[in-house]
């Protein structure tokens, strides 16, 4: 374990942490207001509820740390099946909230499956597109097999409905698709897989009809432009107060903890509009501060993945790189009223303890990688010795 911990990437580690206690603080001053007004609960509910999750998320870490990536051929399909299960049993015993059924109610906590299957999706695509890699002849369906496990992922996740969370699936499948470092034979046959894929997705929610077209959320996604002028309206108005908080802010804050916002103005404070708060609280500068810290750790992993020496650890570093790209650009994007909002969570710093242990953990794997890059290095330089 010593030996792992020297080959960390400090920098990374350094960065996970900061927010995790930023995002904590933030959790807290966020949501103190509603979860005494609106849940009948302590100021620090929810604070608590995702500390707990951020601990279990760090010991989850410690644990991925010590596994090596090539053992993760024996558990990828298993959890795959097991990720798809879980989305198609949470239609019988899921729990409502917010007009989708995305949850599993826990007692105490709440579980998020899709959060996992995120995670799940990227080393199984890892280690299948790896272990196809070192074959000489690869058949039709052997390239098609992933892509089938991909969209049932995709359509189970939009069946909830989780627009948000179905779309960075597909992001993540398709830029690992399209990355592969195959030769030009397997590539048109990964491209003829992509517009299969993006046709049969089409087809199929196309297949679910209007209620599906008519619901709540894609109301809400597909009219999403001048949230003001619709303040009264539930598409304008948590926007709209989003503006309105980081107006308030200024360059340099109200202050922490004295946001006029978080007053239930913004009923999503401590989730998806928790950058509005910080930017009300603290001012545009440490939003700003944010957004550059977010890019150094995007940069970090594209660091890591390019000293990758294996189709296995890139894709699992490049998935892992897609993934906090697109939750980072969905939801600031969303806030900002310049996307449709989709409920995406901000790494680190929105509540939410599936999302947060499972981004953790994907940090570690990077982790992991890193460190098995460093090793490989060095066995390199004693062979060429």
């Amino acid at each position: 374990m010593k030996k792992i911990l020297a080959n960390l990437n400090y920098p990374l580690l350094l960065l996970m942490i900061v927010y995790s206690a930023f995002g904590l603080l933030m959790i807290f001053s966020a949501s103190s207001v509603a979860a005494v007004l609106r849940y009948d609960s302590t100021t620090s509910h929810f604070f608590v509820r995702q500390l707990m999750w951020t601990c279990l998320a760090y010991v989850g870490g410690i644990v991925v740390l010590v596994i090596p990536t090539k053992y993760y051929r024996y558990v990828s399909k298993i959890a795959m099946y097991g990720m798809i299960f879980l989305l198609i049993f949470i239609f019988a015993a899921g729990k409502v909230a917010g007009g989708a059924q995305s949850w599993y109610d826990l007692g105490k906590v709440n579980f998020q499956p899709v959060e996992l299957a995120k995670i799940v999706l990227i080393v199984y695509l890892a280690v299948y597109f790896h272990k196809l890699s070192s074959r000489k002849k690869t058949s039709f369906m052997e390239f098609l097999y992933p892509i089938i496990l991909a969209i049932i992922v995709f359509i189970l996740v939009a069946l909830q409905p989780d627009f948000g969370g179905a779309f960075i699936i597909f992001l993540i499948t398709a830029l690992i698709f399209f990355s592969l470092p195959f030769g030009k034979k397997q590539k048109r046959m990964l491209y003829k897989m992509g517009a299969f894929g993006i046709v049969l997705i089409f087809l199929v929610l196309m297949a679910m009809g209007k209620n599906i077209l008519q619901s709540y959320q894609v109301s809400r996604i597909l009219n999403y432009s001048n949230p003001c002028q619709r303040y009264a309206d539930d598409t304008g108005y948590q926007v709209c107060n989003g503006y309105i908080a980081i107006h308030n802010g200024g360059l340099w804050g109200v202050g922490l903890g004295n946001s006029t916002q978080k007053y239930l103005y913004l009923p999503e404070a401590h989730t998806d509009f928790i950058f509005p708060i910080i930017c009300e609280e603290l001012g545009l500068i440490v939003g700003i501060l944010v957004v550059i810290g977010y890019f150094i750790m995007l940069f970090l992993l594209l660091s890591v993945a390019k000293e990758t020496g294996t189709i296995r650890d890139s894709i699992l570093v490049y998935g892992v790189f897609v993934y906090l790209l697109a939750h980072i650009l969905i939801n600031l994007l969303g806030v900002l009223g310049l996307i449709p909002l989709t409920g995406v969570p901000l790494p680190f710093l929105s509540y939410g303890g599936s999302y947060n242990l499972s981004l953790i953990i994907a940090l570690f794997i990077v982790q992991r990688v890193n460190y098995e890059n460093k090793e490989n290095k060095i066995k390199n330089k004693i062979k060429a010795m």
